[in-house]
C-alpha cells in the first residue's frame, strides 16, 4: 500500500457547506434520495451540535494515532477531520490534546469509526466529535497510513474536500461537486415539509395528503368495525 500525505486538495466551497449544514442531516439525507448517510453507529460524543465542513480524510493502522498528528498540519478552517483504520478499532485514538491543536487552525470537528477519550474536556472546549465508541484505551505512533486519500466510512466513500454535515441525527457525506445542487434540494424539502406541517396543523391526515387510503387498499387493510373483529 503507498503511504501519502495529499497537501491542498480541492474543497467544496464552505460558505455552501456550512449553509447545507444549517438544514440539518435529515432533511438534507431526505432531500438527495437518501444517500450519504454514515449510519447509526457514528453518534455525538455530547449533544446539541452541528456542524457541516470539508473532509480532511485520514487513514490510520488500528491503535496508532500517527496519521492523525499528520493530519493537523493540513487542516485548514472550516474543515471536519475523518478518521477510519484499516480494520476495525475501538481504541481512543482522539484525545483533548488533538482538539486543542485542531481549534486554532479553526477545524469544526472530529467525525471517527474510532474510539475517543477525554470527553468531558472535549464537551467543555465546544469541540464536537462523532465518534463509534469511547474508550480510555490509548495509542502508539509507530505505523505508516494516508491523509487526504478517498476512504470509505460505514459504506460511503468520503474524498479530501467532500462536505461533513453532523448533528444529533448522525453524519453524511456530499460529495465536493453536488454540494450546490444539494442546497437546493434541500431547500425544497423544507417547502414542502412546512406546506405539510401547516396542513397537519389544521386537522388534515397523512393518509389523505400522501394518498395512503389508496396504498392501504392496494395492500389489502381492510377497515372493520370491532364488533366483528371480535366475533
Amino acid at each position: 500500500m503507498r503511504n501519502v500525505i495529499v497537501t491542498d486538495p480541492p474543497r467544496a466551497d464552505l460558505d455552501h457547506v456550512t449553509k447545507l449544514a444549517g438544514y440539518g442531516v435529515a432533511t438534507v439525507h431526505e432531500a438527495l434520495g437518501r444517500v450519504g448517510y454514515l449510519g447509526p453507529r457514528l453518534r455525538p460524543v455530547h449533544p446539541g451540535a452541528r456542524v457541516g465542513g470539508t473532509a480532511v480524510t485520514v487513514l490510520c493502522w488500528p491503535g496508532d494515532n500517527l496519521m492523525i498528528h499528520a493530519a493537523v498540519e493540513q487542516c485548514r478552517p472550516g474543515d471536519v477531520l475523518v478518521v477510519t483504520t484499516t480494520s476495525p478499532c475501538g481504541d481512543g485514538l482522539f484525545g483533548e490534546l488533538f482538539a486543542t491543536a485542531l481549534q486554532p487552525r479553526g477545524v469544526r470537528g472530529l467525525v471517527t469509526t474510532t474510539g475517543v477519550r477525554d470527553v468531558a474536556e472535549l464537551r467543555a472546549m465546544g469541540f464536537p466529535v462523532w465518534s463509534a465508541a469511547v474508550s480510555a484505551q490509548g495509542t502508539v505512533k509507530a505505523t505508516a497510513g494516508s491523509v487526504n486519500v478517498p476512504i470509505v466510512v460505514e459504506g460511503q466513500l468520503i474524498r479530501a474536500g467532500d462536505a461533513i454535515l453532523a448533528d444529533d441525527d448522525g453524519v453524511m457525506v456530499v460529495p465536493r461537486l453536488e454540494v450546490a445542487s444539494a442546497l437546493e434540494a434541500a431547500q425544497a424539502r423544507v417547502d414542502k415539509e412546512s406546506a405539510s406541517r401547516e396542513a397537519f396543523r389544521n386537522g388534515e391526515l397523512g393518509l389523505d395528503r400522501y394518498g395512503l387510503r389508496a396504498k392501504l387498499a392496494e395492500l389489502g387493510v381492510e377497515y372493520v368495525s370491532a364488533a366483528s373483529y371480535l366475533e
